[in-house]
């Protein structure tokens, strides 16, 4: 009945819609399998895309030629760079998103894809005969071949929904828990624990009463994530909401607390440290009178609603009673009540960098499987599982993202060599070399990249090649473009910035704080005209350059120091057990991760400076 597939991704959530599309655009021959064909690419919790650190991933992806962006930007309500008044290592994009559409967009896309079958049908289990991965093996009892395997289940191993005292198997509301797989892969010798996450009441729009909320408009002059020219920015946007909770609030909800899932013990799973739900909050900081609540709409159309920051598994009865306590919320009409669920995951440590497991050859997992939470997060793993598993079945070699290169190789590199005890979230903080890693500059980073291997386009590099050659003459045009005192005295003072007392370049005006590139134009008219030639994403890749040269070098100086552990290779199946001078802890972690390099070895969690110093000499011998 099938053929064998080169690659099975097992789930279509953002994570398997990436890995489908990755792979089948490389040219492997895929079977994307979900539980129901209408939710494709379903965004299960808040309607919308990015945010700090999650921006840049985003940008990443579309760069190395993934989807995430492109589907953002067409069906994006509202956007907003985050953090724009600090340094441009921290601007994020974020858009809000039409639910709906953005599903929609997501399916059409792979639907007019080359190489992408679908089958719609729960998975039970995986084939694996003699380590490695041979296909899937459906509910129905059929058999699908496959040379790889991809597992991208999200929230539906074993899942179970809490609502208050109600508990019930759920992958997400209305939908079924996945069954089996996680006692295949238990059997073959895999570890796995238990995570919950949770999402908030969805409302209608009709009965808020809006002039008690402020008003949060998108910004004036709304970008875009995808590099490609297909895609447009914003004309119209919609608003979001904000408001807040408050004492009386508080004290509906405590009433519930005796019959809340996560304080009487019926959840075990581990819950998102950076995204608690609201009982979580009120309880951890008692000391807050309020908490902010964002009213985000779900679409260009509909009245549905979604209250981000009151996550809850709280009793129906008393979401609704709260709820009805936050201004603009008293006469507010529940579509359905919050809830949280619990589901099984697996140790990230558990994989290689590549995303392929250690125990099965051809098997990845991507997404929450690993123990993450976002779209963002999981969309990137699944761009990296499915790149790797076409890479697999051709004997091409890895692809891998250094720490250095992308967030997504912090993610990845994070996850496979500390693992995580909480959904990993990805914040800036993360990354030790953030200046490196802007989302204005993920296209220069990464498009090569992309391809190289077959993923990104040929139009997409030319644009590429093109933006960093403008960039480099606009660089070059400012540093040797000399200004007079006497021409730009005057607009100096009005910018509140010193005058100048002798002829210098316009470099030197551009690296003060105070100006940038588009005041810098001001000053003078051949200057201005120049700059006009060149688009404004170019004007403003050239300043970011300028202005933070030093810095950037002093990265890339620190780069270059820990690429000589990264290019220091551990043989396969080096035996650690023979090194008796290493510490038991470092040892034993060591055994279990089998890294590749001394640079991931120094990163894995327990192995000391001094373990690292024992095993370069070692290695030296």
């Amino acid at each position: 009945m099938f053929p064998e597939y080169d690659v099975i991704v097992v789930g279509a959530g953002h994570a398997g819609c990436e890995a489908a599309h990755a792979a089948a655009r490389m040219g492997s021959k895929v079977l994307l399998c979900t539980m129901n064909m209408n939710t494709i690419a379903q965004m299960s919790c808040n309607p919308a895309m990015g945010g700090v650190a999650k921006g840049q991933i985003v940008r990443e992806i579309d760069a190395l030629g993934g989807m995430s962006g492109i589907i953002s930007d067409n069906s994006m309500i509202q956007f907003r760079m985050l953090n724009r008044s600090k340094g441009p290592a921290m601007w994020s994009p974020r858009t809000q998103n039409d639910r709906m559409r953005f599903a929609e967009e997501w399916r059409l896309a792979l639907e007019q894809t080359p190489n992408v079958d679908f089958w719609q049908e729960m998975i039970r289990g995986i084939i694996v005969k003699n380590g490695v991965v041979r296909g899937v093996r459906t509910g129905i009892g059929i058999e699908i071949p496959a040379k790889s395997v991809v597992l991208t289940n999200g929230t539906f191993l074993n899942g179970i929904i809490h609502i208050g005292e109600k508990q019930m198997g759920g992958g997400r509301t209305g939908e079924s828990p996945a069954k089996g797989i996680t006692e295949d892969l238990t059997a073959l010798g895999f570890e796995s624990g238990r995570m919950k996450t949770g999402t908030p009441p969805r409302v209608d729009g009709r009965s808020l009463d809006y002039t008690k909320m402020e008003e949060q408009h998108g910004d004036e002059f709304p970008e875009k994530f995808s590099y490609s020219p297909t895609t447009q920015a914003l004309k119209n946007q919609r608003s979001c909401w904000i408001t807040y909770t408050n004492k009386a609030v508080h004290e509906t909800l405590e009433t519930g607390f005796d019959r809340s899932p996560m304080f009487n013990g019926r959840i075990k799973g581990l819950g998102p440290r950076y995204c608690p739900s609201i009982e979580d909050k009120i309880n951890r900081f008692a000391e807050r009178e309020r908490h902010q609540i964002f009213v985000e709409p779900e679409g260009w159309n509909t009245v549905e609603i979604y209250v981000n920051g009151f996550s809850t598994s709280l009793p129906e009865d008393v979401q609704y009673k709260a709820l009805r306590q936050i201004p603009g919320f008293e006469q507010a009409k529940m579509f359905r009540p919050g809830y949280a669920i619990e589901y099984d995951f697996f140790p990230p440590t558990q994989l290689k960098p590549t995303l392929e497991t250690r125990l099965v050859r051809n098997l990845f997992f991507a997404g929450q499987i690993n123990g993450t939470t976002g779209y963002e997060e999981a969309a990137s793993q699944g761009l990296i599982a499915g790149i790797n598993a076409h890479q697999n079945v051709r004997d091409l070699a890895p692809f891998i993202l250094k720490r250095s290169e992308a967030y997504i190789g912090v993610l990845i590199d994070d996850l496979v060599n500390k693992g995580t005890e909480e959904p990993y979230r990805m914040f800036t903080s993360r990354a030790e070399f953030r200046l490196l890693l802007r989302q204005d500059n993920a296209d220069l980073r990464l498009t090569e990249k992309g391809y190289d291997i077959g993923l990104a386009s040929e139009d997409r590099l030319d644009n590429v090649l093109q933006k960093k050659a403008a960039t480099e003459q606009v660089i070059n045009y400012i540093k040797q473009f000399k200004i007079e005192p006497e021409m730009v005295n005057c607009d100096l003072t009005e910018m509140n910035t010193a005058v100048i007392r002798e002829k210098i370049s316009v470099e030197k005006l551009l690296k003060r704080p105070q100006l940038g590139i588009e005041n810098i134009r001001k000053l003078n008219r051949d200057l201005d005209t120049y700059l006009a030639t060149h688009e404004r994403e170019v004007r403003q890749q050239a300043e970011i350059q300028i202005k933070y040269e030093s810095y950037i070098e002093k990265e890339q100086a620190m780069v270059q120091k820990m690429a000589n552990l990264e290019n220091h290779r551990i043989p396969t199946h080096f035996d650690y057990a023979k090194i008796t001078a290493l510490s038991a802890e470092g040892r034993q972690k060591l055994i279990k991760i089998q890294p590749e390099t001394l640079g991931q070895a120094s990163r894995i969690s327990g192995v000391t400076p001094a373990d690292l110093s024992i095993l370069t000499v070692y290695l030296g011998r």
